[in-house]
C-alpha cells in the first residue's frame, strides 16, 4: 500500500473541491478568470461612466449638476460600450495566455446556415411577449428611462443588438458555462447560467420577479442552444435576432421612437 499522499483538488470558486465530472468542456480557463472578468466589467463601467461624466460637465454642460448628468443614459451606454471592449481584450489575454486559439476555446463554432438561429430568435420573442401577459408587469421599469428621448432610444437599440448581445454571449455561455459544467454537470451549469444571467438584468427591471422571469427564460433558451450545438455563434445569432425584434416592434409601436409616450399607456 502505497503512502504517497494524493494531490488536494483544484480551488475553484465557482464549484465544489471535487473531482470534476466527465464532460467535453474543458476550457483553458478556471473560476477565477470568470470572476476576475465579472469585477472587472463593473469596475470598468463605473471608471468610464465617471470620466464621460466629468468630462461632460467640464467641456460640455458646466451649468448642469453634476449627479444629474451622471443619470444621463446615454452616457451610460457609452461607459458600458467603452467597457465592454476592454471586456473583450481581457477574455482574449486570458485565453491566449493559455497558448490556446479564442475562437477554438470559447466554442465560437459559427453555423455554416445562420437563417435557422435567426428564425429562433423572432419565434423566441414573439413567444415571450406572449408569456409576459401572463406574468405581473410593473407600468414602468428602470431601463424606461433609456427610452424618454429618440436618441437615447436608438443609442440603446443599436447596443442592445452589437455589444450587448456579443459580449454577453462569450460571458455567459462562451466563459461561465463551461467552468459550470466542468464543475456540476450540464444540467447545472444550464440552470446556473441562465440564472446568473436574469439576475444581470434584474436592476433593469426593478428586481420585478414577472420581467425576470422572462429574461431567465431567455437565458435559459440561449444556453441550452449552446449546449446542444456546441456553439457560441448559434446563441449569439439568437440573442442579436431577439432584441432586433422586441426592438422591432417598439419601434414599429411608437411610430419611429417619435411617440415613446406609447410604452406606458
Amino acid at each position: 500500500m502505497s503512502l504517497t499522499p494524493n494531490p488536494l483538488p483544484e480551488l475553484d470558486p465557482l464549484g465544489a473541491i471535487a473531482e470534476p465530472p466527465s464532460t467535453s468542456e474543458d476550457p483553458p480557463w478556471s473560476g477565477w478568470h470568470v470572476l476576475a472578468i465579472a469585477l472587472l466589467t463593473v469596475a470598468s463601467i463605473g471608471l468610464f461612466l465617471t470620466v464621460i461624466t466629468y468630462a461632460t460637465h467640464h467641456w460640455l454642460d458646466p451649468h448642469t449638476p453634476i449627479i444629474e448628468i451622471a443619470k444621463r443614459p446615454i452616457l451610460t451606454v457609452i461607459a458600458q460600450a467603452l467597457a465592454y471592449l476592454v471586456i473583450l481584450a481581457l477574455m482574449v489575454s486570458i485565453v491566449h495566455q493559455s497558448g490556446s486559439s479564442f475562437a477554438t476555446s470559447v466554442r465560437w463554432n459559427w453555423p455554416p446556415n445562420p437563417l435557422p438561429y435567426l428564425a429562433a430568435g423572432v419565434a423566441l420573442a414573439i413567444i415571450l411577449q406572449g408569456v409576459a401577459h401572463f406574468v405581473p408587469m410593473p407600468k414602468e421599469l428602470p431601463i424606461d428611462r433609456f427610452f424618454k428621448t429618440p436618441a437615447e432610444a436608438w443609442a440603446l437599440s443599436l447596443f442592445g443588438v452589437t455589444f450587448a448581445p456579443l459580449l454577453e454571449e462569450l460571458f455567459f455561455r462562451g466563459f461561465l458555462y463551461p467552468v459550470l459544467v466542468r464543475r456540476l454537470g450540464i444540467v447545472f451549469a444550464i440552470l446556473l447560467t441562465s440564472a446568473s444571467f436574469g439576475l444581470l438584468h434584474a436592476p433593469q427591471l426593478g428586481r420585478a420577479w414577472g420581467p425576470v422571469l422572462v429574461v431567465f427564460l431567455v437565458g435559459l433558451a440561449l444556453t441550452v442552444t449552446r449546449s446542444v450545438t456546441k456553439s457560441v455563434g448559434t446563441g449569439l445569432l439568437m440573442h442579436i435576432s431577439y432584441n432586433l425584434t422586441l426592438t422591432s416592434l417598439l419601434y414599429l409601436a411608437t411610430d419611429g421612437f417619435h411617440h415613446l409616450e406609447r410604452m406606458t399607456q
